[in-house]
């Protein structure tokens, strides 16, 4: 049992999809030793394929009895696909600058690819870690009891003295957000950068978020904005609630935006650009809720009166966004009934 969890809250509708936050991960965690293809963060462009290719297809999770379901482990090079080097000889050049084997998936394959015509057109970003479910998926169904979650603040780690790469944990997680690494044949994933929260420091990602929309805290600090967006005000969703993990990264959904327009280009009463349908495969029946109440806050603020929601939104301080606390014992984790162990930041990467 944990005795706090640590969580993440994403608002869709500041992210401006400029990959920040995937270069400081990558740059901190994954870029070398058999974790090239690996981004612990990346943005997704939705309506699209994902990265890897087609999460959403590949099983995993739990069925309504709590069974864990079947799920795939994506193949490498259609699933992922294979990291690839740019001529950058020849473009120095002056050659045109262009991927020295030709890729066919890749992350973030359908940047700004949207659906719908013209004028009626809509994407949105969607940035995805690891959700460091209260009820993982890949701790269910690891053999060795190699994922555990941290008593502390309920971060899931993998401890690799008792990895033995069977996989299972790929297979199980319904985001695919537990990879593989080939070079040392263990599992790794995203860490939430514990060895950052263990100083008072926000992860990476969310500390080099330009658009200030990552709030981090822990879900029973109800004077942190993570509480008050997720608990109180119930605007942050977590993403696919169907898959049965209980994940504890949250979405502040998109709003609609905009109406569509006739062929005469006139916009048509009632209409939205983004389809509530689509919102609704992402974040369950509680979206409708939570676009709602966003519309109703926005309404207040246009007839000039206060809303405490989305003063929080705006994130006029960004040092108000996170709420850390220094964990009980820094760098002691549980390792459920095998007692504790301390692992640090080498173990980690």
């Amino acid at each position: 049992m944990t005795t706090r969890q640590l969580a993440m809250v994403m608002d869709l509708n500041k992210c401006i999809g400029c990959q920040t936050c995937t270069v400081a991960c990558k740059t901190q965690w994954t870029n070398r030793s058999g974790r090239e293809y690996m981004y612990w963060n990346h943005v997704e462009t939705r309506p699209g394929s994902g990265y890897p290719k087609g999460w959403e297809t590949l099983g995993g999770g739990f069925d309504e009895s709590g069974a864990l379901k079947d799920g795939t482990v994506p193949a490498r090079a259609s699933g992922y696909g294979t990291p690839w080097d740019f001529n950058l000889d020849e473009a120095a050049l002056g050659a045109e600058l262009r991927p020295s084997d030709r890729p066919t998936h890749g992350p973030n394959w359908d940047e700004d690819r949207g659906a719908g015509e013209f004028p009626n057109a809509w994407f949105f970003y969607l940035p995805r870690i690891c959700n460091h479910c209260a009820n993982p998926a890949c701790l269910a169904a690891c053999p060795r009891g190699a994922i555990f979650k941290r008593e502390s603040d309920g971060v899931v780690l993998v401890d690799k003295s008792r990895c033995e790469g069977h996989r299972y944990c790929v297979a199980a997680c319904p985001y695919k957000k537990v990879y593989f690494n080939p070079t040392l044949a263990r599992s790794e994933k995203c860490i939430l950068c514990f060895p950052r929260v263990e100083k008072g420091l926000p992860p990476a990602c969310a500390q080099q978020c330009v658009g200030r929309m990552r709030w981090v805290g822990y879900l029973d600090d109800e004077a942190g904005q993570v509480h008050q967006l997720v608990r109180r005000w119930e605007v942050a969703l977590p993403l696919h609630p169907e898959y049965g993990t209980q994940p504890n990264v949250f979405y502040v959904p998109p709003l609609p935006g905009p109406p569509t327009f006739d062929a005469q280009g006139r916009p048509v009463p009632g209409s939205r650009r983004i389809p509530m349908a689509h919102l609704e495969s992402l974040f369950g029946p509680a979206v409708h809720k939570a676009v709602a109440t966003l519309e109703g806050e926005f309404a207040r603020r246009k007839k000039g009166e206060p809303s405490e929601l989305l003063d929080t939104l705006i994130a006029y301080r960004q040092a108000d966004m996170f709420r850390l606390g220094p964990p009980t014992q820094p760098g002691l984790v549980q390792l459920g009934r095998r007692g504790t162990k301390s692992v640090g930041s080498g173990d980690a990467r």
